[in-house]
């Protein structure tokens, strides 16, 4: 069972149109609703892949109860945790090059006694759980020090953790040492201080989080590929795409086939890579299931193209 905590979770509408123009009554060509956030998109991709989930989740308002009864519509046991605020919408539209306009709401604000009782509520589900995810951004109350209690909590269980968020959160949460972290190149850039503009760049980027704390790094280097770093050494993945037709939630499903086939050494990272492949091939955020996955199109090494510049450097 993999277990899935997000602070911040979301109900995602996307619109797909004809085209983008400003201050026109744009009409869509397809819609769609999903249950969001970064953790609940884990938890979508690991019950799409037949697996059991658990979906640590604040629920406020109407669009709480909606986000409750979309995941339970998918398989997905929601561990809800009542707030007094309403979950947030945001709303993602796609145009026919596959571009992305995303608007995406604050959320609400986590009293103190809510943010207690969402520790308390991951940290009593970790024990049944192989491996626990916590991703994404804190909403509005809760200190960028929150993931790295929760990551002591989790230790404190005999849990293992994966840890998907940035800036102030993802460095306090180092000290505590999670199991896995997975930074894009963008955040891993942001973590160390400095640009990344090579395959090699991002390597010492993420040797240096390990120095930091993380047992590992799991790093997306958008399409050039993902980097593993662990005790282990160093193994870099990538995949054929056909074509993007939308990287929302591409991450996310990373990081579930990563969990799902083990979550150590190049055979995992060769799930982390498959999945996001067929993510970006399939509309919104819809995450893929076996059917979609093409492991013959996905490359692993030992041999890091140290020297290879970035499609899109990290500032």
């Amino acid at each position: 069972m993999i277990l899935t905590i997000t602070p911040n979770p979301s109900l995602d509408r996307t619109y797909e149109l004809p085209g983008l123009d400003r201050g026109a009554v744009l009409r869509s060509t397809a819609d769609r609703v999903d249950p969001g956030g970064k953790g609940v998109n884990v938890s979508r991709a690991v019950a799409a892949a037949g697996h059991r989930t658990v979906a640590v989740v604040p629920l406020g308002g109407p669009e709480g109860a909606l986000l409750a009864r979309l995941l339970g519509d998918l398989g997905i046991e929601a561990a809800g945790v009542q707030v007094t605020g309403s979950t947030r919408v945001n709303i993602t539209l796609v145009e026919p090059d596959g571009t992305l306009t995303k608007v995406n709401a604050a959320g609400p604000e986590i009293t103190a006694g809510e943010s207690e009782t969402l520790l308390e509520t991951a940290r009593s589900h970790s024990a049944a759980a192989d491996w626990i995810a916590c991703c994404g951004s804190l909403p509005r109350g809760l200190p960028p020090q929150w993931y790295a209690e929760l990551v002591a909590r989790v230790h404190r269980a005999g849990a293992r953790i994966a840890l998907d968020t940035s800036g102030a959160a993802l460095t306090a949460a180092l000290a505590e040492q999670p199991d896995v972290v997975k930074p894009n190149a963008e955040e891993l850039a942001e973590a160390v201080g400095r640009p990344l503009v090579t395959v090699g760049d991002a390597v010492k980027a993420a040797e240096e989080l390990r120095e930091r704390g993380a047992q590992a790094v799991l790093a997306s280097l958008g399409p050039d590929g993902q980097l593993l770093v662990d005790g282990t050494g160093t193994h870099f993945g990538s995949a054929r795409v056909a074509a993007v037709r939308s990287n929302v939630g591409a991450g996310d499903a990373s990081l579930a086939g990563f969990l799902a086939a083990g979550g150590t050494g190049p055979a995992a990272l060769a799930a982390a890579v498959a999945h996001g492949a067929a993510a970006v091939q399939l509309p919104g955020s819809a995450m893929p299931t076996p059917a979609d996955l093409d492991l013959s199109a996905v490359t692993t090494t030992a041999d890091i193209p140290v020297d290879r510049v970035l499609t899109e450097p990290a500032p």
